[in-house]
């Protein structure tokens, strides 16, 4: 599919006026095309369907390089899907590459989405992450984290993937005296996830790195644990929901 014929298809879904909104939310110097999320979805899920796996990296690829929001936010949604086949790696490999154009929390956030399915489907690709902590680029170590969020959700996990939980919690203490506000956010919403399944191990990350953290932070991981909720948790001013985050 030509890119000039895709992003017509995407841009007949245009709302008046939604473009210069847009670029006020989001505060990102891009190309935006007024267009909603779930027009974005609609159409991603055609391609899924009408493109084979070649084609669609190809428009992902392409969709990418416009630099415009929405063609970002689709090349995205392209490559969110749980299984592809035959060979996923051409997948894996194009959404690390936009890892260091990363530059949005909406748009870095559904790359890291459609990674959790890489991850998910081959774990060992997270020795790959690790050299994203060490990185100059503040999106990209905000993203090892982000990227990694899957291994919070075990209730009983098997060994390896405690190995793996853990290796990511030594990447969060190195983060917790680092004191940019999206990595800070980043370990936060790490513990705080990780919390809802094994909160005596986010209490004892806290106990031994909380005290190098902000303290919004701090709070912030330690939300869902009642027994570390202080009586001055009212106070604290409201940050960005992330589970919100993307309706535009």
């Amino acid at each position: 599919m030509l890119i000039e014929d895709a992003i017509a298809s995407l841009q007949v879904h245009e709302v008046p006026d939604r473009a210069a909104k847009m670029r006020l939310y989001h505060k990102v110097d891009r190309a935006y095309w007024g267009i909603s999320n779930p027009a974005i979805d609609d159409q991603a899920r055609i391609w899924r369907q009408e493109l084979n796996l070649d084609e669609r990296l190809k428009l992902a690829a392409d969709l990418w390089n416009t630099n415009a929001h929405e063609g970002r936010v689709c090349a995205a949604k392209l490559l969110t899907q749980a299984r592809i086949r035959p060979d996923d790696t051409p997948a894996w490999d194009l959404l690390k590459s936009w890892v260091p154009d990363f530059d949005s929390l909406a748009i870095a956030d559904l790359v890291c989405l459609a990674g959790h399915r890489r991850l998910n489907q081959i774990p060992k690709r997270v020795e790959e992450i690790t050299e994203w902590t060490q990185s100059p680029h503040m999106w990209t170590r905000r993203a090892a984290m982000v990227i990694t969020l899957p291994w919070t959700k075990q209730r009983v996990p098997k060994p390896e993937e405690v190995a793996v939980r853990e290796m990511i919690l030594r990447w969060a203490a190195a983060y917790a005296k680092d004191q940019t506000w999206l990595i800070q956010k980043s370990v936060s919403w790490w513990l705080r996830e990780l919390s809802r399944k094994d909160p005596e191990r986010v209490q004892r990350f806290l106990s031994e790195h909380g005290s190098k953290m902000r303290i919004s932070a701090r709070k912030d991981a330690a939300r869902l644990i009642t027994s570390l909720i202080t009586d001055d948790a009212a106070n604290l001013k409201p940050e960005i929901d992330f589970k919100t985050q993307n309706k535009m």
